[in-house]
């Protein structure tokens, strides 16, 4: 079968920083499904994961983590899925990725398709979807009762980023916080806008000052989504006392001292813990991706690619991750096809 792997954690613009190669079918057994990939979108992760770990020496390492696609054959234990069924999920961060023909994946963080998107628009969203959902319900506590919320608010920082733009949308259909997301550009504010957005700020300039000068009162939750760093002081400052604040990137240092006076409460969410750790509460992902494709059938939700990069291949994903490199891509880009 095809696939797109690396050998040594290597620039973007070397010609080996990623190679198309071929690999044996693999076979699905225990509660695996084996899914024909149609399509993949790419996220940070996968640029993280090529630039820091390289594999063994001689070997190649796949990644990928969001697909959509058929099941094609199914382990002996399975029980959610069968043959022919179209899929959508985001994979598990220790085992092979998705950039490849065939994949295995168990059946417990798979959800069914949206039938209403085609392939390529469904996989720009399995990974950002879960990341956002758990963040939000799960992490954050925000409740899905509108009254509840009512007067309540969320700062979503980086908010045009692929996991942004699905949490904006999120907050603001199901929930009723006023949700205020962060732009640094005409587009980008103008994407935040479009995806339900009550307020958009600039994060390229101090948001404490920024919330202050909309008038609006202290943000009840804050997801920092990207350069926490750079913002934790704004942060711990715009953060109303008793609140939430939700990180999902890797700060180098953050003093957690400056929300000790306010009492507010810090989550992590990593999208991955579940399958990395096979925890008991493990197939909540699979019920949470038939949620999210029953929102998006029903209009609630829509999908959040911004660009389709052609079909899957080393040259393709080459540029896809030069971009994602950038920080300077909005939405989610999708490749499709071998």
């Amino acid at each position: 079968m095809k696939a797109v792997a690396y050998r040594k954690s290597l620039p973007i613009t070397h010609d080996d920083a990623l190679i198309d190669i071929e690999l044996p079918a693999p076979q699905a057994t225990g509660r695996d499904l084996l899914v024909e990939v149609k399509a993949i979108s790419v996220n940070p992760v996968d640029v993280k994961i090529r630039a820091n770990m390289a594999p063994a020496e001689g070997d190649s390492k796949v990644i990928g983590w969001d697909a959509a696609g058929v099941v094609k054959a199914v382990g002996p234990d399975v029980t959610l899925f069968k043959p022919g069924d179209e899929v959508w999920y985001a994979g598990a961060l220790m085992r092979p990725g998705t950039n490849s023909e065939l994949h295995l994946v168990d059946e417990r963080i798979v959800g069914h398709k949206p039938a209403k998107l085609d392939f390529a628009q469904a996989a720009a969203l399995p990974l950002t979807a879960i990341t956002a959902w758990e963040l939000l319900f799960e992490r954050l506590g925000v409740s899905r009762d509108k009254a509840a919320t009512h007067g309540q608010s969320l700062l979503v920082i980086g908010a045009a980023g692929g996991v942004g733009s699905i949490l904006v949308q999120l907050a603001r259909q199901l929930t009723g916080l006023t949700v205020i997301g962060t732009a640094s550009r005409d587009d980008t504010a103008a994407w935040v806008r479009q995806l339900g957005a009550h307020h958009v700020i600039d994060h390229s300039k101090p948001l404490n000052e920024e919330i202050a000068r909309l008038g609006l009162p202290p943000v009840s939750h804050v997801a920092s989504l990207n350069q926490t760093d750079q913002h934790w002081a704004a942060i711990a400052e715009l953060v109303a006392p008793q609140g939430k604040v939700a990180l999902i990137d890797d700060p180098a240092a953050i003093d957690v001292r400056l929300l000790k006076r306010k009492s507010v409460s810090l989550h992590w969410e990593f999208m991955f813990t579940r399958s990395m750790f096979e925890t008991a509460d493990m197939q909540k992902q699979h019920q949470l991706l038939n949620d999210v494709a029953t929102l998006v059938d029903a209009g609630v939700i829509k999908t959040t690619l911004a660009e389709r990069y052609g079909k899957i291949d080393a040259a393709n994903l080459k540029r896809a991750h030069a971009l994602i490199e950038s920080n300077r891509a909005r939405g989610k880009l999708v490749l499709e096809g071998f």
